[in-house]
């Protein structure tokens, strides 16, 4: 058992092989095997039982009528330094004399609570819990509140396992990394590769994680975490792994593009910790530079919490990137710059070593170790028994409830991206559609739908079946997999040709984009191709094909068939996928996902490196540059494309002609040209303008719709083509109109980062972009 946790915590031995999660999967299964029954549902961890020792009461740091500060300082005041270092590992260890049980950090919620990470397990007390729809397909709701939503159930059903024992109360999630090529096997983890939708996605996510309903304000009901800080988005291409990639990124990329969703993870979401990455940026490791912690996050910043490495990050910067000379230097270094909690064991190893060598002082480690002591008393971890605060009626009925689930079910349907519906072919009408053919590798599987850092389910409703509750059925693989080799054609021909209708469901999967597997192409695998081309030819009836996939995909070959009249994108669409697959395709669901990404043709990857981190594109050696706002060629699909099954119009009804900056006649630019001003300072104070716009559901059926405010800044700093400025979900019954309003703050929306990473307002024209409709006006001192 100690090897099997050993590979858990230090899952750098294996750096390529197989992604870390692998072995805490491996791990929390051979040692819950090991385990008692009784020991897989029992009262949850938490320090401070002054109803079972009375003596713990005279401890100051279990006098909650103390301040947060002096607790924190009276508990470090009575540590060994022995007993410190143990509270700078994920698995901490306990302190009997003082009451304190042994704490597990580690533990997931991307989608719903996770096996992935020794703190959490599943047994028959709570067997499985909400599992939602993989973070892309939940962006593509473009729906904040939504995010919210999905947060507190999640944590809500986190402290229901807690009060059983079965999980813990601090969370490695969520992931807002930027999807900044379609390759990254991770990129089904993060919100998009829009800056805004990603901060606002973090942001409302954690929100939903961590508001408490105690009357403190400074109370988590669970703790969050935004990782991988920063610029972390290879993982395992062609020969380069994360272990030792580092991603030279320009001053104006990372502010303008990598940085600001973690920013809003602070500074918006309140987020209780940050992880920090494998991966070098400029030629230092994240996990061992003060500038972009201590600096940015804890100063800039103002993090309330804590700074946890990436599992093995300073074993890693050690011996894989030989960063430092000795270990002792790199605990040193990753201390010094911002660290408190390494997950893993390396801190525990080296840390005493480091003290002797006097690369660290005692008073470094109490600084480090009082942030997460801090966070485990904000979580109520110090407070006594958890039965009798806020979250303490929780349990096993609070899991996986019909309303839990029906939630899961609502944003898949939300997520769900109706890309082509030649001639309205979509929806069907069971009436008229009595016989459908069900084809593809993806049709009736059920873990693929839930994707990476997934638990158990409540439950699973397959494509298959969900489309087999509105009409009649037959299905057909295909595909063995999704990689297959070999097609079965022949199978799949004689079913669709009979049948009224065809429904192709093809992708990914876990084998093809996940945690250390990165893609090198952006086709359709093996002969899923063939398939979908051999079937749509023969086809009686019209054919649907339904994408299962973390990222985009060049189906080009299937857009200009005249036989594939419709195609949806579904993601991983979590463990209701198939239900909410036949609620859009046969109508009880009217479409309104959005793309969070742009897909790109297969010559972009021919073109492209992936380990190229420039956003901006280079006409002189040809480089197209990425995403939205900055790539200049042709595309399979674009961020924000999504059709509806009514026809949504906009009327812009009031904005602005021209924004005036009141700059000081001292000002410089007063006396000079200038083409931007400083996007700070007495001339940004209320300098705000609002959008109003009329929108219009003209056809029969009501439907949620997503409204896009997008800015065409002038051509200054080497600015975006365009830039999403904000977004609104509503819902309009058919042949209704509301005004939905959108608030411009000039110097926060407006600007753009200028070449050394300074935000600028450009001064001239500006575009706005709404719908088709297209607004300009003119922002001048």
């Amino acid at each position: 058992m100690a090897s099997q946790e050993n590979r858990a915590q230090n899952c750098s031995v294996f750096p390529v092989l197989l992604p870390c999660f692998f072995y805490t999967i491996l791990f929390i299964t051979l040692h819950s095997l090991s385990l008692p029954t009784k020991a897989l549902g029992q009262s949850p961890p938490f320090a401070c039982d002054t109803a079972g020792n009375a003596s713990l009461s005279s401890f100051g740091f279990c006098d909650t009528s103390k301040t947060l500060e002096a607790r924190v300082a009276d508990l470090v005041g009575r540590l060994t330094l022995p007993e410190k270092i143990g509270y700078l590992i994920s698995g901490a260890a306990s302190v009997s004399r003082l009451g304190i049980p042994k704490y597990e950090w580690w533990s997931e919620a991307l989608h719903g609570v996770s096996y992935t990470g020794p703190g959490t397990r599943f047994s028959s007390v709570v067997p499985g819990a909400t599992s939602f729809p993989q973070v892309i397909t939940t962006a593509a709701s473009f729906n904040t509140s939504l995010f919210e939503a999905i947060g507190k159930v999640v944590s809500s059903e986190a402290r229901a396992m807690y009060n059983v024992g079965l999980a813990g109360l601090t969370y490695w999630s969520p992931n807002v990394n930027i999807f900044r090529d379609p390759r990254w096997g991770r990129g089904q983890e993060t919100p998009g590769e829009d800056p805004l939708l990603a901060s606002k996605y973090g942001s409302n996510y954690v929100k939903g994680l961590q508001q408490s309903d105690d009357p403190d304000p400074n109370k988590l009901k669970v703790a969050a975490c935004c990782k991988h800080y920063t610029a972390y988005d290879v993982d395992n291409w062609k020969g380069v792994d994360r272990y030792t990639f580092n991603a030279v990124v320009s001053q104006q990329d990372l502010d303008d593009t990598f940085q600001p969703p973690f920013k809003s993870c602070v500074v918006d979401g309140n987020v209780a910790s940050v992880m920090c990455s494998y991966n070098q940026v400029n030629g230092k490791p994240t996990c061992a530079d003060s500038d972009l912690l201590s600096g940015v996050i804890r100063g800039d910043w103002k993090l309330n919490g804590y700074i946890v490495t990436d599992c093995d990050s300073i074993d890693v910067l050690f011996k894989s990137q030989h960063y430092t000379k000795t270990p002792e230097e790199a605990v040193a270094q990753s201390i010094l710059a911002g660290v408190n909690l390494d997950c893993g064991y390396f801190l525990s190893q080296h840390t005493q070593g480091a003290v002797d060598k006097g690369l660290i002082k005692e008073s470094d480690i109490d600084k480090a170790i009082s942030y997460n002591f801090a966070t485990l008393m904000r979580l109520g971890f110090f407070d006594g028994n958890p039965s009798k605060k806020p979250y303490g009626n929780l349990g096993p009925k609070d899991v996986c409830t019909p309303a839990n689930q029906e939630l899961a079910l609502d944003a898949a349907r939300q997520g769900i991206v109706l890309l082509q519906n030649t001639a309205k072919t979509l929806p069907f009408s069971a009436t008229k559609i009595k016989s459908v053919a069900v084809i593809g590798p993806n049709a009736n599987v059920t873990k693929t739908m839930i994707g990476n850092y997934e638990g158990t389910p409540c439950k699973y409703t397959t494509p298959l079946q969900g489309l087999a509750a509105y009409t009649s059925t037959t299905f057909q693989a295909g595909c063995s997999n999704v990689a297959c080799a070999t097609a079965q054609v022949d199978e799949a021909k004689q079913i669709a040709s009979t049948a009224d209708a065809t429904i192709l469901i093809v992708g990914a999967d876990q084998s093809i984009e996940a945690e250390s597997r990165d893609r090198v192409d952006l086709l359709l695998p093996g002969q899923q191709p063939l398939l979908v081309s051999e079937v749509a030819n023969v086809s009686k009836g019209p054919v649907i094909l339904v994408i299962m996939s973390g990222g985009g995909m060049d189906v080009t070959f299937a857009k200009n068939n005249d036989k594939i009249k419709s195609i949806l994108w579904v993601g991983y669409p979590g463990e209701a996928g198939g239900a909410a697959i036949a609620d859009i395709i046969f109508g009880a669901y009217n479409p309104c996902g959005r793309l969070p990404m742009t897909w790109y043709p297969q010559s972009y990857t021919d073109e492209v490196p992936m380990t190229n981190m420039n956003m901006r594109p280079n006409p002189a050696t040809g480089y197209p540059g990425r995403s939205y706002r900055f790539y200049t060629g042709e595309t399979v699909y674009n961020f924000g494309d999504g059709l509806s099954y009514s026809d949504f119009t906009h009327h812009l009804a009031k904005a602005p002609t021209e924004v005036s900056i009141p700059l000081q006649e001292i000002h410089e630019c007063r006396s000079s040209t200038c083409k931007s001003v400083d996007a700070v300072g007495e001339h940004c104070q209320n300098l705000a303008f609002d959008v109003h716009l009329k929108v219009r559901n003209n056809g029969a059926m009501g439907g949620r719709h997503t409204i896009f405010l997008f800015s065409s800044p002038p051509s200054v700093h080497n600015s975006p083509r365009k830039h999403l400025l904000g977004f609104e979900k509503v819902f309009l019954h058919g042949k209704t109109e509301r005004l939905v309003v959108f608030k411009v703050d000039a110097c926060k929306h407006l600007s753009v980062v200028d070449e050394v990473g300074n935000r600028k307002v450009a001064l001239g024209v500006h575009q706005l972009h709404i719908g088709d409709l297209k607004y300009s006006f003119n922002v001048r001192i």
